[in-house]
């Protein structure tokens, strides 16, 4: 159980360390005192806090088993966190649920330290959109899994500015004013793709993104007719799944599926 009380004139913050692909966060039961954005840029700063990409709060809910609220590192809540969804689910004690988020209401299944979740259907999609940065045009693809994402296809993903870049696009006038998230995808094969992702609200490249995985295998999906399955390599090295149906270019049921874990429980205190 995670709360927050003053002890000796202290905040003191009970708290779940959390991981699911490289993407990790901090996880908490109870609505705080204080405002959730201060208290996400707080403790998930690397240096003078825990160190996370975001904020968990995972409570009950009264139109579904529990509600997940996600705060980015920079304290901005985003509508939905594919990773976070997984943590949250494995952290919910429960096997099977429904977990409601602003991006609406999810499917959750948990079997061991697997966990797979069912995002709400995919809006938005536009293909070969083109921008124009630097000087140099590119074609970008965009997509909703939840939160915005672009995806762009490269070769030599090892080589790319995925920060530089990644924050040019998260910015351009073209993705205002919410902005976007910003994919970096090269082709293993007919069914197996790399990803690198700048995460807006992080503002930065994170080791894993969730909903920017399936955005990712969504469009190559669409761009190759890979089938009702993507695995999907992302830089921390772990390999998620992205299932779904898909008729013309449309998709529903899309599911991700990967590893979470909890790293460390702990008592962390503010002034």
């Amino acid at each position: 159980m995670s709360s927050c009380v003053r002890l000796n004139n202290m905040k003191r913050m009970f708290f779940t360390k959390m991981v699911a692909s490289g993407n990790d966060f901090v996880v908490i039961d109870k609505q705080p005192s204080a405002s959730l954005s201060a208290l996400a840029r707080g403790c998930c700063d690397r240096k003078f806090g825990i160190g996370a990409d975001g904020l968990l709060l995972v409570t009950k809910a009264k139109n579904a088993d529990l509600r997940m609220r996600i705060f980015n590192a920079d304290g901005s809540e985003a509508e939905m966190c594919g990773n976070g969804a997984r943590c949250a689910a494995l952290f919910s004690g429960r096997r099977k649920a429904k977990m409601l988020t602003l991006a609406g209401i999810i499917n959750m299944r948990v079997c061991g330290n697997q966990v797979r979740i069912q995002l709400t259907d995919p809006k938005s999609i536009e293909l070969d959109i083109p921008l124009t940065l630097n000087g140099r045009l590119i074609k970008a693809n965009f997509i909703n899994t939840g939160v915005p994402h672009v995806v762009i296809f490269v070769e030599g993903l090892d080589k790319i500015d995925v920060s530089g870049i990644g924050r040019a696009i998260r910015h351009h006038a073209r993705f205002s004013p919410a902005g976007t998230n910003v994919n970096f995808v090269e082709i293993e094969n007919s069914n197996l793709i790399r990803v690198r992702t700048y995460e807006r609200g992080v503002e930065a490249e994170t080791l894993a993104c969730g909903t920017g995985s399936s955005a990712s295998a969504l469009i190559f999906a669409l761009k190759n007719d890979s089938g009702s399955l993507v695995k999907v390599k992302t830089q921390s090295g772990e390999i998620l799944k992205v299932y779904f149906n898909s008729q013309e270019d449309k998709f529903n049921d899309v599911w991700l599926e990967g590893s979470a874990k909890i790293v460390y429980k702990g008592c962390w205190c503010d002034e």
